[in-house]
């Protein structure tokens, strides 16, 4: 199994990479993202971990879904992914754990990621890290409450919620227990 510090620290030089490739100082990219240039300095340096909100914001700068730049971390994807092999990620102070189930590939338009929020747990995201993702949202147990789209939906076990996403949107988890729910990516 991996260590989790191995994945942060090479998503940490591969945000640095990406950040060297676009040519910008990380002056500029604190510009584009809103996120303080102390903090991104830290980010690729692997000092702190970064936030799905922060990750998020990241991708969008550099329109990619957050299992891709996960995936870049990795080695070539494989067909298939047992589940003790299977990335996982986690942002505790949102009470939330994100496992790529499927591996994304550049040439597949489809992800599968596995989300698990903690009663009272939520992530905000500000856009998409691609606008116009398509997004499915299964889930399979507990209570979530998506926003987007101007709209907030309630789901319970079973409940699947579909959209295209371009702006801004919100997990929440009401409890009384943790919500897990199955995300299907599918790019524009």
């Amino acid at each position: 199994m991996r260590s989790e510090n191995d994945v942060e620290t090479r998503l940490a030089g591969r945000l640095a990479e990406l950040r060297v490739e676009h040519g910008w100082a990380l002056d500029e990219l604190a510009e584009r993202t809103g996120v303080s240039r102390s903090t991104l300095s830290r980010l690729e340096r692997a000092e702190i971990s970064p936030t799905a909100a922060l990750l998020n914001k990241l991708c969008a700068v550099y329109g990619r879904t957050m299992s891709r730049l996960l995936a870049e971390v990795e080695s070539e994807p494989p067909q298939l992914v047992r589940a003790e092999r299977q990335s996982l990620w986690r942002d505790e102070a949102a009470g939330f754990t994100r496992r790529s189930v499927s591996p994304p590939h550049p040439g597949l338009r489809g992800e599968l990621v596995e989300g698990v929020l903690l009663a009272g747990g939520g992530v905000s995201y500000d856009e998409p890290p691609v606008p116009g993702l398509e997004q499915h949202i299964w889930v399979l147990d507990g209570a979530l409450e998506i926003s987007a789209g101007g709209a907030t939906h309630e789901l319970r076990a079973g409940d699947c919620l579909r959209f295209r996403l371009w702006g801004a949107s919100r997990f929440h988890c009401p409890g009384p227990g943790p919500v897990r729910y199955a995300l299907m990516i599918v790019l524009p």
